[in-house]
């Protein structure tokens, strides 16, 4: 036991001396016995770490399998690759040989330093070492669990496509070669973060987006110096153009076919390795309140429920502050009768109206975060009784009233129908500055927090897009797919403030024959 430790001790302090960086960039040696003595020592006391020795029949020269077990499918691992080594099928020990005649794997790859051997075999690949040869052939024989395709819950439709991204990175490029079968669909590979060595995935149509947006992505992720990256909002925070913005600036989503959409606009996608949510950048304000169902029904239909989703926005930014002006300043804008009920109802209530807003409100959020941290069997139930007997009693205690209650709950069904997570956390926390101004300077607060908002939106950019076109600036050319969804033939360009190169998207004599017959017919007879 002593000896271990000492031994355990040594290695250390040789490891110590050495810089691993420097390490990492050492070039594979030809003696596999040294290669073997410092991947040892660098997944010291790394149970997971498989070496496999063996010698390759026919030759007698000596070989290492090295893997991580369970990111590896180990019955290819021994029934396919270590089989065909050691029944001496080729007979070989020069690795470009093995490559050629005996491996019959697909994904193949030379490695020639540790740090190159380190980052494949975390991946998930097997490498394999054979004595006298200055290198490593790193073979793709992967098969960590992973969740399988399910729809995404965060934007379910009732129209569209069930399946949703997964924690998988292949699995997602996958699904989204699958939408967009055209060699224009590129995928650059990159990895990020010092100790995760997470892979991630930079997506966009080559010829329709701008390359300059290519490069700026691809810019700002190089520029990224962190331990770990765990999931794609650490990329978000630390490539976004405002970082105090309250609006989030990077959109993102859980949908292949939303991903496929906005690639065809001319955006770009990056995935990463390990979560679901996949960043689409850049993003707009009125892009965020869009939903792919918009465009799975009648225009129509899907030009209704924009409107109303952008109406229903406002109403759950702007109706607290709204009734508290008009409860303690302008109460001569309500109807008599209705404000002699509003009066009758606050009769008993020992507060102002600002801190009985504030009191149900912070109830309200309190109300739905247990509901998401709860187990699912409960968790809805939780919420949904929480907040009718929390509500109920308040009023029957007379610490709220009912008219409070009632302006509180459209506020949060409002909020829910804002498609993108991240903009309703956005509204929520709008909100309380907006009461507090109009607690204190009544409907002159709203406006002037109003005109902060608007100018603060028409201020900010999404990678040098502005946040508030095609508003602000104006863009009318791009108008027909903003307030409403236009016909799918009528949106004949791209959105111009995106493509500069390949902006028509429908065919010229689509669009004129569906316009003069009003529906693409065939020969009348």
């Amino acid at each position: 036991m002593v000896k271990n430790k000492q031994q355990r001790r040594n290695r250390y302090e040789e490891l110590s001396q050495v810089d691993i960086q420097e390490l990492m960039q050492k070039p594979l040696c030809h003696d596999l016995d040294e290669n073997k003595r410092i991947l040892q020592m660098l997944f010291e006391e790394c149970s997971d770490i498989v070496f496999r020795d063996f010698t390759i029949e026919g030759t007698k020269t000596k070989a290492t399998l090295i893997a991580v077990d369970g990111l590896v499918n180990t019955q290819l691992v021994d029934g396919h690759l270590l089989r065909s080594l050691l029944n001496g099928e080729g007979g070989e020990s020069n690795l470009d040989l093995l490559q050629e005649r005996t491996i019959t794997a697909t994904q193949m790859s030379s490695v020639e330093n540790m740090g190159e051997l380190v980052r494949q075999l975390l991946n998930g690949d097997t490498i394999l070492l054979v004595d006298g040869n200055g290198k490593g052939l790193s073979v793709g024989l992967r098969g960590a669990e992973h969740r399988g395709v399910s729809e995404p819950e965060t934007e379910t439709v009732v129209r569209g496509p069930r399946e949703g991204f997964t924690e998988n990175i292949r699995t997602n490029t996958s699904m989204l070669r699958r939408k967009l079968k055209t060699p224009r669909l590129k995928m650059k590979a990159m990895v990020v973060g010092r100790e995760t060595q997470t892979n991630l995935v930079i997506s966009y149509l080559e010829g329709i987006v701008d390359p300059n947006l290519v490069q700026e992505v691809v810019k700002r992720i190089e520029n990224i110096d962190i331990d770990g990256i765990l999931e794609s909002g650490y990329i978000e925070e630390l490539i976004q153009d405002d970082t105090w913005s309250v609006f989030p600036q990077i959109m993102h989503t859980e949908r292949p076919d939303t991903t496929a959409a906005v690639l065809l606009e001319g955006r770009v996608a990056v995935m990463v390795d390990g979560t679901p949510f996949v960043l689409i950048m850049p993003t707009t304000l009125w892009s965020m309140m869009q939903a792919s169902e918009d465009y799975y029904e009648r225009w129509q239909i899907g030009s209704l429920i924009r409107g109303l989703r952008i109406m229903l926005f406002l109403v759950g930014m702007l109706t607290p502050g709204l009734y508290i002006a008009i409860i303690t300043f302008h109460q001569e804008m309500l109807p008599t009768s209705l404000l002699l009920s509003i009066a009758a109802a606050r009769e008993t209530i020992p507060f102002p109206a600002v801190v009985e807003a504030l009191i149900m409100e912070t109830a309200f959020e309190a109300l739905r975060e247990a509901g998401i941290r709860l187990p699912r069997t409960i968790g809805q139930a939780v919420s949904i009784l929480g907040a009718l007997v929390v509500g109920q009693a308040a009023v029957e205690a007379g610490i709220v009233s009912a008219p409070m209650v009632i302006v509180v709950s459209i506020t949060g069904i409002a909020s829910f129908t804002v498609p993108r997570f991240n903009l309703a956390i956005s509204v929520r926390i709008l909100r309380y500055p907006l009461m507090i101004l109009a607690a204190v300077f009544g409907i002159f607060g709203i406006i002037i927090g109003t005109m902060l908002i608007l100018g603060h939106l028409c201020k900010l950019r999404s990678f040098g897009l502005p946040y508030f076109s095609p508003v602000g600036p104006m863009r009318y050319a791009d108008w027909n797919d903003t307030f409403v969804r236009m016909p799918l033939w009528s949106n004949e360009e791209r959105p111009l403030q995106l493509n500069k190169e390949n902006e028509r998207r429908v065919g010229e004599r689509t669009s004129q024959k569906i316009a003069d017959k009003g529906g693409m017919k065939g020969e009348e007879k």
